[in-house]
């Protein structure tokens, strides 16, 4: 069971230097153990659902929307909005001066899918700041997780990815990810619109858990909104085309800079969008971390066993 849903105390507009104001909040206990919340996506934005798996009475939680979306300024979803500033590593510093803006010495890492490759991105660079992760639908972003995620996993949705496929339109030699990103860059909006509801299609398909009523076609009712759809559309289409600007293997080789660090990967054994291989990569390499795989879960926190698994460390590591 989760905590009754807590109303920020604090929040603001961070801004990172460069053009982009990160909107951010705090809620729970002033005096409580801090800790941030990474969404996923890249896109999502940090909805209010987060704030209800910490403790109030325990937890200091941040949230904040990454650049260019959620209540972040300017919008992905406005064509003018370039993103040559917007990569992990502006995330990465973005978060730092957010950790330095609160006056937080250090802080527990919370994260989902791409959040999860985010989080553990942040806390490799900055081991010195968490006190501990934990991350579920756990994802490093591979080149190899993105060939997975947008053309290997056809083998289970092959009409699905066949549409997805042909609506891209690829060019010879030509990924679908890079297809998606040169259609949403068009210069006519229909284009532009037609690719973003098309791409946030094939991700409700393979994302959605079975049974799931739909809203305009949708499982995930924040795709009815074409605003949130070309968000979403143009920072996971830009992510991860550029494989999140990681080198490959880069978080796999580098989890030993979290020895010491507490750490909990929860992942689905029957997550299609993220299998369990880099949670178990990242385990082995990491002492002190927990690898827990819900047998019958998927992807996110709504599957059963997930959100259970992701509240009780967060409890668990209250005390640290």
């Amino acid at each position: 069971m989760t905590f009754p849903e807590t109303a920020p105390y604090e929040h603001g507009m961070l801004d990172t230097g460069d053009g982009d104001f990160v909107y951010w909040e705090v809620c729970g206990n002033p005096e409580g153990k801090p800790a941030v919340v990474v969404h996923g996506g890249p896109g999502s934005g940090a909805g209010p659902a987060w704030r209800r798996y910490f403790d109030p009475a325990r937890y200091r939680v941040v949230l904040f929307d990454q650049r260019g979306c959620g209540r972040s300024t300017p919008p992905v979803s406005d064509a003018a909005t370039g993103l040559a500033a917007n990569t992990t590593h502006h995330l990465i510093a973005d978060m730092e001066r957010l950790r330095e803006r609160l006056g937080i010495a250090n802080w527990l890492v919370f994260g989902g899918s791409w959040g999860a490759t985010l989080g553990m991105a942040y806390a490799q660079a900055h081991p010195r700041r968490v006190t501990g992760l934990v991350l579920f639908s756990v994802t490093t972003t591979s080149r190899a997780e993105v060939d997975w995620i947008t053309e290997g996993v056809r083998t289970h949705f092959p009409e699905a990815w066949a549409a997805f496929r042909d609506a891209a339109r690829p060019r010879a030699g030509e990924r679908v990810v890079d297809a998606y990103a040169r259609l949403l860059a068009d210069p006519d909006p229909a284009v532009r619109e037609e690719a973003a509801r098309t791409w946030c299609r094939w991700e409700d398909t393979h994302v959605r858990a079975p049974g799931t009523p739909l809203v305009e076609d949708f499982g995930d009712e924040r795709y009815a909104d074409p605003a949130f759809r070309m968000t979403f559309a143009r920072l996971v289409t830009h992510y991860w085309r550029h494989a999140a600007w990681l080198e490959d293997g880069q978080l796999v080789h580098g989890v030993g800079e979290l020895t010491g660090i507490p750490g909990a990967l929860i992942t689905g054994g029957q997550d299609l969008s993220s299998p369990p291989d880099p949670a178990r990569a990242l385990a082995a390499g990491w002492p002190g971390c927990e690898l827990v795989v819900i047998d019958d879960a998927g992807h996110g926190l709504g599957h059963p066993g997930m959100g259970e698994a992701a509240q009780a460390a967060l409890d668990r590591f209250a005390r640290y």
